[in-house]
């Protein structure tokens, strides 16, 4: 396999997984699972917010996984999880494994569009391109 083509299927691994994570999140919202509507208590927030929280997780995850609505899906993921590293903060979490929990899932949500997508390694090289000479 090729470079470009080991990291487009690295890019596709990683996208996969940060799909997987939040369409079981946004799925447990859904639902409202007790252990959810707990935590979201447990965060400073009213229970009903569950749902509406769920949608709007599962609508950026669409919009990511969708080639044509990636970048924007990425950049509406990132906002989300942004809100979800803040909250945690408010409340007092621990710094690794709670408030950058979603800046972690971000992270691989925009590695994995990143590797995938060539369009947006040309608009944001990791090298300038006297480097690659």
């Amino acid at each position: 396999m090729t470079k470009s083509g080991s990291a487009r299927t690295a890019g596709y691994v990683m996208s996969g997984l940060f799909i997987a994570f939040m369409l079981l999140d946004g799925g447990m919202k859904l639902v409202p699972l007790d252990v959810v509507i707990q935590a979201t208590v447990g965060l400073g927030y009213p229970p009903e917010l569950a749902r509406p929280l769920g949608v709007i997780g599962l609508l950026c995850t669409v919009l990511y996984a969708v080639p044509r609505t990636s970048v924007l899906g990425a950049i509406l993921v990132t906002g989300y999880m942004g809100a979800t590293a803040a909250t945690h903060l408010r409340v007092g979490h621990p710094l690794f494994t709670h408030i950058l929990f979603g800046v972690y899932l971000a992270i691989i949500a925009w590695g994995g569009l990143f590797l995938r997508d060539p369009r947006l390694r040309e608009l944001l090289p990791l090298r300038s391109p006297q480097q690659e000479r």
